[in-house]
């Protein structure tokens, strides 16, 4: 069950020297911070902290976390970040961690069939993972990932493994994107560089391929294939 797996997996981060950790699903536009964590252990007051100060929206490891394809270490993020107007608060929320206790770390991103889904950051003393140990943590990260999705939120496990069957063009899949984001036909031209007629026209096709009765439900069948997010 979840215990033992926590269990299990936290005497694997004793034994390499990480006194904390957090396994996160990834944040959706509709969903707040607080309701993504499966698994962690946080030095007291630093979640609160990290709310309170809103760094979810500044925290360089999290930005960088959307472009990275493996685990990579948290001191190595700033340098990415050179040019961001975000630059201090970004300087900022890493003084504050070190102060909590968290010196330095470690993200490991996990992707689904369509993206990034979840991460597991390690943190607490600096701690030199040589080569091949980065790789087996992104093997844990992944496994530990879908163990507690399934134990946490079956529906949601379902939904992130399910095989979309469904072959939409690229045009169709912009055309999708911005019908999601509220747009109308005559809005989705003016952006595609297309007439409103054409729009319907793939709005038409999208239906048929989603089975879906009208706009809104069509909307609703790609939320739940991870078509948009």
């Amino acid at each position: 069950g979840r215990d033992e797996t926590t269990a299990e997996f936290e005497r694997l981060l004793a034994f390499y020297g990480f006194d904390y950790y957090g396994l996160f699903k990834a944040m959706r536009p509709v969903e707040g911070p607080e309701n993504l964590l499966l698994a962690g252990h946080w030095p007291v007051g630093w979640p609160e902290t990290y709310l309170r100060k809103r760094y979810m929206h500044v925290d360089p490891t999290v930005r960088y976390l959307g472009h990275a394809q493996a685990g990579f270490r948290w001191r190595d993020t700033l340098g990415a970040f050179r040019a961001s107007p975000h630059r201090k608060r970004m300087e900022r929320m890493m003084v504050d961690a070190r102060h909590n206790g968290l010196e330095d770390g470690y993200m490991f991103p996990v992707h689904g069939r369509r993206g990034l889904i979840g991460s597991l950051s390690l943190g607490g003393r600096p701690i030199d993972l040589e080569g091949g140990e980065g790789a087996l943590f992104d093997g844990i990260a992944r496994r530990l990932y879908w163990k507690l999705v399934q134990a946490a939120d079956p529906d949601t496990a379902a939904r992130l493994s399910a095989v979309v069957d469904v072959e939409l063009t690229r045009r169709e899949m912009e055309a999708l994107s911005l019908l999601a984001e509220g747009m109308t036909s005559h809005d989705i031209g003016r952006v595609l560089g297309i007439s409103s007629h054409t729009v319907d026209w793939y709005m038409n096709g999208i239906q048929e391929k989603l089975g879906a009765r009208n706009r809104h439900h069509a909307i609703a069948i790609a939320f739940k294939l991870g078509l948009v997010s």
